[in-house]
């Protein structure tokens, strides 16, 4: 089990929130939040590797997985 989720990495620039809920990835200088959400069109709230993953900003995801 890896307990220290600051420094644990995924896509190479870990979790925007280690040890929270979101699946966001941490923006970097490499990894920019710079795409809005397809869902609602918020502006500047994923990055690359969001995209590419095919996620959506965190409200949304709360919103579809939690009912909200």
């Amino acid at each position: 089990m890896y307990d220290d989720y600051d420094d644990y990495e995924i896509d190479g620039v870990g979790f925007a929130d280690p040890g929270g809920h979101s699946s966001l990835r941490r923006e970097t200088e490499d990894n920019p939040r710079i795409y809005p959400c397809p869902t609602c069109g918020a502006e500047n709230v994923l990055t690359p590797l969001d995209v590419r993953a095919g996620y959506q900003c965190d409200a949304c995801a709360d919103r579809a997985e939690r009912g909200w």
